[in-house]
Parts: structure tokens; C-alpha cells; sequence
């Protein structure tokens, strides 16, 4: 019995032919057993893992969203956090509430949605010290929050994507298959969806010859089930990602976005070892607000990450840590934090922030 991620996925294929990109990226990284965010054996995050993210980066990012949630509160603050990785932002979040806005922090509520068992029991332990004001669901009907702030980083580009292919018969789609050696290899064939093509006559997609991009349609999806709950509020998502033009654009990225992070580097042979690191595609921000508006979500905000935590107040909350540093160490690293939070140039400014709002 194949016990392997990559066994059970060759003898699938094997046994009922070549599967779209899309399903085996969902099982590369979703799938149970085997799936890269399922793993408890798998160091994800940090130094010693496969990537870093802003909240990892510095203590700075996660203070000031505290802060600029705050602005946003009404009375009860209802948070939600799909894909809380490590915990870092949550922790940042729920600390900086608890030390400078007490009053706020006395009627937050914290919600924590996660698939992943392993990264779920992670965050649990390191937010134990807030008790009560953390719920966590491994479920989405558990989510009940019908007004309040949903945010996320860095989930949607981690959803699973389609990738099509501009050929000479018209558009295809991208499949896996097995080579006779066993190795996974790329395949074309007909879109498993009409999904595909209307989503590329929605958005006026001309593909050059040859041009391959992908499409998200997880995030029509997404966008459709967080409304359904979420009936008055703040969206607010974290992620890098392009226009439609721009992303589209057969000079610029005539092969798509697809790529693989490993030990903090690229992965040469995306199809190599499914289950063993991460798999990431560039977000069509163009369909993030398009989807929004038809669903009633209006741009509030939609800026480089580095000049909206300038805007929300990351100057302001560098002075109040400095001021209560304890030491010279502290000091340094939360002024190196801030510098990969707000520099030009740097990691914050190839990520955006698009904040959408809906009343009731």
C-alpha cells in the first residue's frame, strides 16, 4: 500500500490517468497525511524553515494592525484570522491590545481559523496566556462572526490555482503525469472548467502563443464564503500579487507566477517532491476587488504594505517600544524590524494591503 504523498499520487495517475495542476497542488499541500501545511515533521517558518513573513520579520507589523484595528472598532472588537501561520501575528495582535489598549482588549474577541491540525495546535500553545479571548475552529461553519474584521496574510496566493496554456487548438490546461521512470511531468489537455474561459473573457485576457498564466479561482470562492458570514465589517488582505494587466502581460511573465520556496530559496523541479515545500502563485488583485464589489465590499485602502504601516502607525509604535526598551539589544531589533518594514525597496514593499469595507 503506497504510503508516500508522492506514491499516492503516482498511483492515482497511474491507475486513472493525468490530473489537473490544480488537484495536485491541492493535495501537495493540503492533502492530510502528506501535504506540505499538514505536516508536523515540516520546520515551515522562520530562519530555520522554508520562508519568513512580515510578522516573523518584526514585532512592529502585528502592533501596528493592533493599532490600526482599534481606528476601525466600534465598541466589541471581533477579529478573524484565516491561516495564522506560527501565531506570530495573533500574538502581537492580542499582546499589544492587552498592554496599550486595555479597554479594546477587554471586549476583543479573537477567532483563529486553521485546516492544519499541526500549525492549529501550535498556535494554541503559544496563545494560551489570552484564555478566553481566543477561539480556534478547524471548521469554517464554526466561524460565527456576523460583523467585526476578518484579516489574512498570505493565503491567498497559497491557493490551490488552474494554470492554462494559449496553443495553437485554442486554450488548454495544464495536467501531471508519470513518465515511464515514475517521474511527474507536465501535460496538456482540455480545461477541466468553463470557469477558465470565462474568467479569461471577465478580465480581457489576450494570450500571446504559447503563454501560460494561472487562475485562482479559489478566491471567487473565498470572497463569496467570508460574505456569507461576515455581514458588516472590515476585509482586510495581506498578500503580493498584481493588476490583471499587469500580471498578464506575455512580455513580462510569459510563463505565469508558479513558484516553489525551500531553505529560503527557489525550487528548481516544482513537480519533484510533492509535500516537501511550498507552492505560492502572484494574486490577481484586479479579480480580489472586482469579486468584492459585486459583493458589496468597497476599497477602502490598497497600498504598498511599507506605505500603509507608515500611514497606520508604525512610526508612532517604533517610539512607544523604544521608550520601554530594556536594553540595547531590544532597541537594535526593533529598529532593524522597522527598517524591513518601511524601507523602500525592501520585502514590505513587493507585498500590498487592500482593506474592503461593507456596512450593513
Amino acid at each position: 500500500m503506497p504510503f508516500s504523498l508522492a506514491e499516492r499520487l503516482r498511483e492515482l495517475i497511474q491507475r486513472e490517468g493525468s490530473i489537473t495542476f490544480h488537484d495536485w497542488m491541492k493535495a501537495a499541500l493540503y492533502d492530510r497525511d502528506g501535504g506540505y501545511y499538514q505536516r508536523a515533521n515540516r520546520e515551515r517558518w522562520g530562519r530555520k524553515g522554508d520562508y519568513r513573513t512580515s510578522p516573523e520579520r518584526s514585532e512592529l507589523f502585528a502592533e501596528t494592525f493592533a493599532r490600526y484595528f482599534v481606528k476601525l472598532a466600534e465598541e466589541e472588537l471581533t477579529i478573524v484570522e484565516s491561516g495564522a501561520g506560527d501565531g506570530s501575528f495573533a500574538a502581537g495582535v492580542l499582546r499589544t491590545l492587552r498592554d496599550q489598549f486595555p479597554t479594546h482588549f477587554a471586549e476583543t474577541r479573537y477567532v483563529v481559523y486553521e485546516l492544519s491540525d499541526d500549525a492549529r495546535g501550535r498556535v494554541q500553545e503559544r496563545l494560551s496566556e489570552f484564555g478566553e479571548r481566543v477561539e480556534f475552529c478547524s471548521d469554517w461553519d464554526q466561524v460565527v462572526a456576523s460583523s467585526g474584521i476578518y484579516f489574512s496574510n498570505e493565503l491567498l496566493d497559497a491557493f490551490p490555482v488552474h494554470r492554462v496554456v494559449q496553443s495553437d487548438e485554442g486554450l488548454s490546461e495544464l495536467y501531471v503525469t508519470v513518465d515511464p521512470t515514475g517521474e511527474f511531468v507536465w501535460t496538456t489537455g482540455p480545461v477541466s472548467t468553463p470557469r477558465l474561459a470565462e474568467f479569461i473573457s471577465e478580465y480581457s485576457i489576450e494570450l500571446a502563443q504559447g503563454q501560460i498564466i494561472e487562475i485562482n479561482l479559489a478566491i471567487d470562492d473565498w470572497l463569496s464564503s467570508v460574505s456569507e458570514k461576515l455581514k458588516s465589517g472590515f476585509l482586510i488582505t495581506v498578500d503580493y500579487g498584481i493588476d490583471a494587466d499587469e500580471l498578464y502581460d506575455p512580455m513580462l511573465r510569459p510563463e505565469g507566477t508558479l513558484r516553489g520556496f525551500s531553505r529560503h530559496g527557489f525550487v528548481e523541479n516544482l513537480l519533484a517532491g510533492p509535500g516537501e515545500y511550498d507552492l505560492t502563485t502572484s494574486i490577481n488583485w484586479t479579480q480580489v476587488k472586482s469579486v468584492g464589489e459585486k459583493l458589496g465590499w468597497k476599497v477602502m485602502e490598497f497600498a504598498p504594505q511599507d506605505k500603509f504601516l507608515l500611514n497606520a502607525g508604525l512610526p508612532e509604535q517604533l517610539q512607544y517600544r523604544l521608550s520601554r526598551a530594556a536594553t540595547g539589544a531590544e532597541r537594535m531589533s526593533l529598529t532593524t524590524g522597522a527598517r524591513d518594514m518601511i524601507l523602500p525597496g525592501g520585502m514590505a514593499s513587493s507585498f500590498q494591503v487592500l482593506v474592503q469595507n461593507r456596512a450593513r
